[in-house]
């Protein structure tokens, strides 16, 4: 499977993941200037900004690991893109992360959901 096939896989194992834990999906995919956020989504009265990494080969370290100082930077000035286009810049919000493994028959091996994974 490629890269790409990947993600999709585990970005829609994390929508259904987070449907089940009580988020409301709002957005996937959203893309700015900034970059791209995967999923954004409301958690009683938190919205919740969420970038997903999945992986199929563990060589590398597991996929939250994968995310760097870059990738929080973007992932920052993403949300508080979003926030200002869609008039909520007081809103409470976060950024989490979920980190999903496959295993080789492109199951979940394990899902995760890191909460305030980004500090503002």
């Amino acid at each position: 499977m490629k890269r790409n096939q990947t993600g999709a896989l585990g970005e829609k194992f994390a929508r259904d993941f987070l449907k089940k834990k009580g988020y409301h999906i709002l957005e996937t995919n959203y893309r700015c200037s900034y970059g791209e956020i995967d999923i954004v989504a409301r958690q009683d009265d938190c919205l919740v900004f969420v970038e997903v990494r999945t992986k199929s080969i563990l060589e590398f370290g597991n996929p939250e690991e994968s995310i760097n100082f870059n990738k929080k930077l973007h992932l920052k000035r993403c949300a508080q893109f979003y926030l200002q286009c869609h008039n909520k810049p007081c809103e409470s919000w976060r950024i989490d992360v979920v980190a999903v493994e496959l295993d080789a028959e492109n199951r979940v091996n394990r899902i995760d959901i890191i909460e305030n994974a980004v500090e503002e």
